[in-house]
């Protein structure tokens, strides 16, 4: 779906936990019996991004996550989290790290901030979590009423059903204090959504842009102008660095804070049903694959 380099053959996969079998002679970082998770761009270590580390993503130019046993650079892995189990810390490599990068990676999220989210994805369940960590207020987007009530049993203060509103954007707007719009978007949709998104930002506020998974129109696509008549900031954020993820997991462990696993669990054997029960849309929160 997303324009990122592959190999081919390789092996996919770029989320996943485990535990150290076997450490190199030179490795200083772990142990055998750690709890580790992996780094989706090996290469990008901290600071901001480049070109050579985004080409350094697992599963596409580098073997993933989905197989059994898996040889790695000690700083293409992190220590999990020691609230969570296999399960839960394999779901952070992406979707976690892309929104902790969202909320903290240009202008970190302050207390009594508001955040928009959009959808039930990973990435907005994550971000939704941590904005509630952080005590932030919470405006949530979605199509369906049951999912709304998972949003609000979640710590949505707001949810909004963008099929029975669809000019939500100005809704969200009057949600916020003084209706001055909102600090932080997360921005999954593409073109309809951006427009919408626009429509509800704060003036210096952030629209991280995630994803396009309602497709792009370039004719109904928002101007860069945009970015000035609502003095507001757009950005593309490509999931994070290894001290990112250092810090979020902290913060996962210091909140308690449980990642959203849908409750349906496949094996290695049942991937490709994986992939098609995701594109279909019916899952809460994140997908696992157990390896036993």
């Amino acid at each position: 779906m997303y324009p990122f380099p592959i190999k081919f053959p390789v092996v996919p996969g770029s989320d996943g936990a485990g535990e150290v079998v076997e450490v190199g002679s030179k490795v200083s970082q772990f142990n055998t019996g750690d709890k580790v998770a992996t780094l989706f761009n090996q290469g990008h270590q901290y600071g901001p991004i480049d070109g050579k580390a985004a080409g350094t993503g697992l599963g596409g130019v580098i073997d993933g996550s989905l197989r059994q046993y898996g040889v790695f650079n000690e700083n293409g892995l992190v220590k999990a989290p020691k609230n969570l189990d296999y399960l839960e810390s394999s779901t952070l490599t992406c979707a976690a790290l892309t929104s902790w990068n969202a909320l903290y990676g240009l202008k970190p999220l302050k207390p009594g901030e508001v955040v928009l989210v959009q959808g039930t994805g990973g990435v907005s369940i994550f971000a939704l979590q941590f904005a509630k960590a952080a005590g932030a207020t919470v405006i949530a987007t979605t199509s369906s009423e049951a999912k709304a009530d998972k949003l609000k049993k979640l710590g949505a203060d707001h949810v909004i059903n963008y099929k029975n509103d669809p000019n939500w954007g100005e809704t969200a707007r009057k949600l916020t204090p003084d209706n001055v719009g909102v600090d932080h978007i997360i921005e999954v949709g593409g073109t309809g959504t951006l427009a919408q998104s626009f429509k509800c930002i704060k003036f210096e506020g952030v629209i991280s842009v995630i994803g396009f998974l309602g497709g792009v129109d370039p004719r109904g696509q928002p101007s860069v102008l945009d970015t000035l008549s609502n003095i507001c900031t757009v950005r593309g954020v490509y999931v994070g660095s290894r001290a990112l993820m250092n810090d979020m997991n902290k913060a996962i462990e210091v909140n308690n804070i449980r990642p959203v696993v849908d409750d349906k669990v496949f094996s290695l054997a049942e991937t490709k049903e994986a992939y098609e029960y995701m594109w279909a849309q019916k899952h809460f929160g994140k997908l696992t694959i157990k390896i036993d």
